[in-house]
Parts: structure tokens; C-alpha cells; sequence
């Protein structure tokens, strides 16, 4: 009888956990097409995926997750899908241009290659942890990342479930590692920007019908203290040296129709960290979209005025205005919206620079299917939420819950600063706020008015030390929000107040319901 070796022995745990995980998604979970999806759209929007970049999915056993992943990346990105399992044939369902690799080692016949980016899920077990994760960092480029889902050991439910397998004399083969333990053992191995964040409380027993529900809370209870450490999943989330990786210079320019069409409106209070890198992004991937780009100094103590000139200085289609006191994004945002001559309008945050690869979904939405205004939602059922405060989370979601009952609509997120308004949409606007309330009217108001308005998934990420700190601050601007909800209420019931200007547009229609926008697939050169 043959002796297994050390590397042996971890690809068995390796198969018996890709194993144990597609008989528990096969037998037990509901909502698994539907789980993935949510899954592979995170993926995305965490790692802000550019076509390209490569993709290896290790333990991908039957290719469900690999077909979703080709969905959100609309077949852009090599993917490369790995099975432990050697029972396992290649997927008839995956296109043949996906390659399939069957591994007895690792890396084994990847040896010598590196990638953009690495998922599992369900993978890392304390039997072989420190030896896979040690792997993955060498299959990593530089820069690259690495993103886990596991189960979180913690969960009562689960906790529940395998008590009850032992009694009747079964057992749960795995060795689950806790948060704190995933968080040491990957910052041990050398890997930095290491994140490991409860995710996902819709698991058995919730029955079906509660399922979306609880989808809905999720993103809530996910960042409440002490009960998200009751979560069904742990989303961990990694990369290899240096903190700054490689960008494929890409142009994700695509709608012809669009060509010089888009003024962008960025508001700007000391961003003298953040404005230079956020426009040179812009002007990469979107160049040929970009009628002018009109940046707003709203009396900054830093050096913003200066680096905002020096760019005006470089490209013509850049336009400064530099403003004086009083302060106030929301007369900032005035002012961009004022001269913006595009026939279409963006405005986004200074902090937004992470996640311009998603603008491509909201232009997409505008272009395909003609929405008068796309906004950024950052509380679909498919976003990301990294280091939110949960006050904010609890205010925005009592906002929203409020003006969806006082204005007789259903919405999500509109009162984000990530926006495209038609031209008419915003001649049409009636501003009166000051302060970041002014996002309230910008969302609120068209739907009012009858235009069309579509909500697309984003990423939102705290901004990290060296972006510079926000100048939000919830109870100083929570007033001017309600403000703006009464006075809605007033000019739709009433027809009195500061809006009882707002003309009808048209029949109101929200879309809501439909997260992600899926375009035609589009040829990119690999």
C-alpha cells in the first residue's frame, strides 16, 4: 500500500472539500444559480475587473461559478478553472476557450505562470491553509489578488446543523478557520491589503419566500457590529506586493453614439491626493466619451487649486472653476452643472477612482436602453460595501425606506454622487441645497418628473488613509436630506413649496428590480 505524500495528502483535502461543498449546493441551497450570480458579480466589483486580466478559479468542480463568471465579465477575461476532484470530466456547458485544468499537484501545470487574479470558494481548510495560500501568492503577479468566500465557523445555524450530523453518526469533514485566524495566517504568508469581512445571511433555515428579504438586509447586517459575525459566509480578500499593481491600459470606449458626448462634473474639497489620479483614469478608459471635464475647487486649503490649473494647462477639455466662499458640494455641483454643455452629465466624487471600471455599466444602461438618468447604487442586491460606517448604512437605508413611502415609489440608492443625467434632465433640475443633500434632489427630482431612471450596481470602498478624509458628516447634512423629502412631498401633493416648479416629463418608470445591465458582447483584443 502506497504512502501518500505531504502535497498528496492536501490535494485529497483539496478534492474532498470541492466535493463536500458542490453535494451541499446541489442538496441544500435553494437559491444557488442566484447565490453565484451575487458572488461573481462581487468578484468583479471588488476588483474593479478590466477585460484582459487573467482569471484562475480554483476547485471550480462542475463549472456553475465559471459560466457566471464568464456572464459578469462578458467573456473579456482568460479564465482558467481548476478541479482537485480527478473524477471530475471537463464541463460539456463551458466554452472552449475557457481552459479546464484536472490537478494531482500545485501548481503542477501551471507552474511557471501568474495571474490577475485568484477565487475559491470553500477551499481553505486548516489542514492545508498555510501550504495552498503560500501557492496562491506564488500564481499571483505582482500587485495581483486573491479573493476566498468561506464558511464562517461562528454561524449558529452551522454550528446547529453539524451537532446534529454527529449525533446521527455523520461528520463535516472540514476544518473551518475563523476570521481572526485567516486574517493572521495571510498576513503571515506576506500578503498585504489583507480583508476578511462577514458576507451573506441568507442560509438556511430562512424558508425561500424570506430569502430576498433577507437578501435586502444582508448588506445591513453585514456591517452591524456583533451581529455580522453571525454571517453564513467569510469574504476574504488578499493581494501580493507591491500596493500599487499593474493597470492594463485599456479603452472601454464602445458606444459610438456616445463620442464626445459626456461632461464630466467632479466636486473638489482639499483632493489634491485624489483629483490628478482620478482624472488620468477617467481620460484612460473613457477618453473617447469625454466632451469636457469640469472640475470645481470649492475653496480648498490645500494645493487642489494648483494640480486642478496644471491639469487645465495639459488638455483643453479640461475646465477649473475655482470657487469662493461660502462652501458647500452641493453649490459646488451647481456651478459644474451651471457650464456643462455635453449632452450628457456625469458627476462622481473624488474618491470614485477605484471604481471607474464600473461607469462603463452605467453608460452602458443609458446607451442600450435610453434611462434619462443612471445612477450608481451602492445598496443593490449585487454591490459592495468595504469599511461603510454603520450609522451611515442605518441613516441612508431609513432615508430611502422613508421617501419610498412619502413619494410613492420603489428605489434603492439615489442619492449617490455617481450619476448620468441627460442634458434636459438637468435643465430641468430646481437645486437648492448647499450640502450633500443636493444628491437627495438630483436622484429624487427626475423621478418625479417623470423621467426614466435605472439603478446599476457599484463598489463602494472607504477611502483608505492615504486618499485623504471625507467631508461628510452624517449629522451635520441628515437635515438637509429631510428637507428635501418634505418639500418632494409638498410640490407632488400640495404643488406648493421650493419644487412646485418641477414640470412632468412623462410617465414615471423606475427600474429597480434588474441589478445588472447585460450588454452585447463585444470583441477585445486579448
Amino acid at each position: 500500500m502506497s504512502v501518500l505524500t505531504q502535497e498528496e495528502r492536501f490535494i485529497e483535502t483539496l478534492a474532498l472539500r470541492e466535493r463536500f461543498r458542490d453535494r451541499y449546493w446541489e442538496d441544500h441551497d435553494p437559491i444557488l444559480d442566484e447565490r453565484l450570480l451575487w458572488r461573481a458579480q462581487s468578484f468583479r466589483h471588488r476588483v474593479h475587473l478590466l477585460p484582459t486580466q487573467t482569471v484562475l478559479e480554483l476547485g471550480c468542480g462542475q463549472g456553475r461559478f465559471t459560466q457566471l463568471l464568464l456572464k459578469v465579465s462578458r467573456g473579456e477575461n482568460p479564465v482558467t478553472c481548476v478541479t482537485f476532484d480527478r473524477t471530475l470530466d471537463r464541463p460539456q456547458t463551458l466554452p472552449v476557450d475557457v481552459e479546464h485544468v484536472s490537478a494531482s499537484s500545485l501548481p503542477g501545470v501551471l507552474a511557471g505562470r501568474q495571474f490577475d487574479f485568484i477565487i475559491a470558494m470553500d477551499l481553505l481548510d486548516r489542514v492545508n491553509c498555510a501550504w495552498m495560500m503560500q501557492k496562491v501568492y506564488d500564481l499571483l503577479k505582482p500587485g495581483a489578488q486573491a479573493l476566498f468566500y468561506e464558511s464562517n465557523p461562528w454561524n449558529p445555524f452551522l454550528k446547529f446543523r453539524r451537532a446534529l450530523s454527529r449525533a446521527f453518526g455523520t461528520r463535516d469533514p472540514r476544518h473551518l478557520l475563523s476570521r481572526p485566524e485567516l486574517y493572521e495566517l495571510l498576513s503571515e504568508i506576506g500578503f498585504i491589503r489583507v480583508s476578511a469581512v462577514y458576507n451573506d445571511f441568507v442560509f438556511r433555515p430562512i424558508p425561500r419566500p424570506l430569502m430576498r428579504l433577507f437578501r435586502n438586509l444582508s448588506t445591513v447586517l453585514e456591517n452591524a457590529p456583533a451581529v455580522r459575525t453571525l454571517a453564513g459566509s467569510i469574504l476574504v480578500t488578499c493581494q501580493k506586493p507591491p500596493r500599487t499593481a499593474y493597470v492594463p491600459a485599456i479603452s472601454l470606449f464602445t458606444h459610438e453614439s456616445l463620442r464626445s458626448a459626456v461632461s464630466v462634473v467632479i466636486p473638489c474639497h482639499n483632493e489634491e491626493m485624489n483629483i490628478e489620479t482620478l482624472v488620468l483614469r477617467l481620460k484612460n478608459l473613457f477618453d473617447d466619451y469625454m466632451h469636457e471635464i469640469i472640475l470645481v475647487d470649492d475653496n480648498s486649503t490645500d494645493r487642489t487649486q494648483a494640480v486642478i490649473e496644471r491639469l487645465a494647462a495639459q488638455d483643453a477639455r479640461i475646465k477649473p472653476v475655482i470657487r469662493r466662499p461660502p462652501n458647500g458640494v452641493g453649490l459646488a455641483i451647481q456651478d459644474g452643472y451651471r457650464i456643462a454643455t455635453g449632452r450628457y452629465v456625469l458627476s462622481m466624487d473624488c474618491d470614485f477612482q477605484h471604481l471607474l471600471p464600473e461607469v462603463r455599466d452605467i453608460l452602458d444602461a443609458a446607451v442600450l436602453y435610453d434611462y434619462d438618468v443612471v445612477v450608481g447604487s451602492r445598496f443593490s442586491r449585487h454591490s459592495v460595501l468595504l469599511n461603510y460606517p454603520f450609522p451611515k448604512i442605518v441613516a441612508n437605508r431609513a432615508f430611502h425606506l422613508l421617501a419610498n413611502i412619502v413619494l410613492f415609489r420603489r428605489f434603492r440608492d439615489l442619492t449617490n454622487n455617481l450619476k448620468l443625467l441627460k442634458r434636459q434632465v438637468v435643465d430641468h433640475l430646481i437645486l437648492t441645497q448647499r450640502g450633500f443633500a443636493i444628491n437627495a434632489e438630483t436622484g429624487l427630482q427626475p423621478l418625479m418628473m417623470g423621467y426614466t431612471v435605472k439603478e446599476v450596481p457599484i463598489s463602494w470602498i472607504n477611502r483608505t488613509p492615504d486618499m485623504g478624509s471625507s467631508s461628510f458628516r452624517l449629522f451635520h447634512v441628515g437635515g438637509g436630506y429631510l428637507r428635501v423629502l418634505v418639500n418632494l412631498w409638498l410640490a407632488s401633493v400640495l404643488r406648493v413649496g421650493p419644487y412646485k416648479g418641477l414640470e412632468k416629463h412623462g410617465d414615471a418608470r423606475h427600474t429597480w428590480r434588474t441589478d445588472h445591465i447585460t450588454p452585447p458582447k463585444l470583441p477585445v483584443g486579448r
